[in-house]
């Protein structure tokens, strides 16, 4: 029999990737004309591991560990805003502006619409749970 070195010569090496790895290696095939086996090749992994990591990336499973430091996250603005003229508080009698309401999206976890008058504590906790 051979010795171990030997052996080992024909088989491949278990490589261990950070989330940001797969991430981002999903995230080429995602790229118009990309071929998942082709990406794979590119980074020496198979082709059905980076299907696996595409699905989970749609789920929304493919996170960083949360961090203690914040995140800034992108915002885009739909619709104009109007600004506030003066602030003053409201009698009971009388009822706060109807409009106004924030959309937040976390792509591939969870769409969220924000009306006004919405419960901040409620809401607080909501943002809180995804985070995790």
């Amino acid at each position: 029999m051979g010795d171990a070195g030997e052996e080992a010569v024909g088989r491949r090496v278990r490589r261990w990737r950070t989330v940001s790895e797969k991430r981002r290696i999903a995230e080429l095939t995602f790229e118009p004309g990309a071929s998942v086996a082709l990406v794979a090749r590119a980074h020496d992994v198979n082709a059905n591991q980076v299907f696996k990591w595409r699905r989970a990336l749609k789920k929304g499973e493919l996170v960083e560990p949360a961090t203690a430091s914040t995140a800034l996250l992108p915002v885009r603005l739909s619709a104009p805003c109007e600004p506030v003229m003066e602030t003053r508080e409201i009698d009971a009698k009388e009822q706060a502006p109807g409009g106004g309401a924030i959309h937040i999206e976390f792509p591939g976890r969870a769409m969220i619409s924000v009306e006004s008058g919405a419960d901040a504590a409620l809401l607080r906790s909501i943002l809180e749970s995804l985070r995790k």
